[in-house]
């Protein structure tokens, strides 16, 4: 589930335990669960990372990535139920990888460790050279992060594609961190039927949603993301999210719209489920 403003939340949780931290080990944490891809193999992880220090932390669409002193990065890709932790994760049972910290006096107060827990086993975790960094996630293999895309940007984006906005909203070629949650949040801020093919939206609403994915993902950001029903979603520090109090639509179908009182609807649009206010989101407006 994490998507940009949990993934973000991660960056920021773990960033002030783990940067200028030297490395003392780095390994896969035994456990009995569907194995997590990991490479390089552990001999080279080792002899790369080993005793170096990390440089700095971003992110970069929906992963977290840990830049090393050299040049390499760990790259790590949640996916579905994967979290970074530098607290006491859910359950011992599905931590995945462990990185271990040279610890000094500097460091007091600090987590010397850094966990990576993923209860359904889909996420990976990658040490890439820098070119390898450049050319996986970059144009034409990655988008443009969606916090930093203009209306311009929006407009060009929509205008290579006929699909349904609210399908092509995620494809991270496209737009790089929105996933299917906010997807639903953004257009229904933007009052944009998500079923409106995506180039033929009118300047006005490409404007619109422009403002509504930043607007979205900021405060999704300043909740420190979604925790659901299912409380797979934690922060760094293995504490719920906030977001999930302010959702308008997401999971709301049945409920009233907080703009009109109408029900929300619930369709399927590429197999994933989207929230929509059939009054709100009914527009069809475009250009002439």
């Amino acid at each position: 589930m994490p998507e940009l403003p949990e993934v973000e939340t991660m960056v920021r949780g773990i960033r002030p335990h783990v940067t200028g931290r030297r490395i003392v080990s780095a390994r896969r944490y035994p456990c009995r669960c569907k194995p997590i891809e990991i490479t390089p193999s552990p001999s080279s992880i080792r002899r790369r990372a080993g005793g170096i220090r990390i440089a700095g932390v971003r992110r970069i669409g929906k992963r977290v990535v840990l830049d090393l002193e050299g040049g390499d990065s760990f790259v790590i890709e949640p996916r579905m139920t994967g979290l970074v932790l530098v607290s006491d994760p859910p359950d011992r049972g599905h931590l995945r990888y462990q990185w271990r910290f040279e610890s000094t006096r500097s460091h007091r107060g600090l987590s010397d460790g850094l966990w990576f827990w993923d209860r359904r086993g889909l996420g990976t975790i990658r040490l890439l050279t820098s070119g390898e960094l450049a050319q996986r996630l970059s144009p034409p293999h990655l988008g443009g992060d969606a916090l930093e895309l203009t209306a311009g940007d929006w407009r060009k984006l929509c205008g290579r594609t006929g699909r349904a906005i609210k399908v092509a909203l995620l494809d991270q070629k496209l737009a790089a961190g929105i996933g299917n949650l906010y997807a639903s949040e953004i257009l229904f801020r933007a009052g944009i039927d998500p079923a409106h093919p995506a180039d033929r939206l009118s300047s006005h609403q490409v404007a619109r949603l422009s403002r509504a994915v930043r607007r979205v993902l900021r405060e999704a950001i300043r909740h420190e993301g979604s925790t659901l029903a299912d409380g797979t979603y934690r922060n760094a520090l293995n504490q719920d999210g906030n977001y999930q109090n302010a959702h308008r639509v997401y999971d709301r179908a049945g409920l009233p719209c907080p703009r009109c009182s109408v029900p929300i609807s619930r369709i399927v649009q590429a197999q994933r489920s989207t929230f929509y206010c059939p009054v709100c989101q009914l527009s069809q407006e475009e250009d002439p």
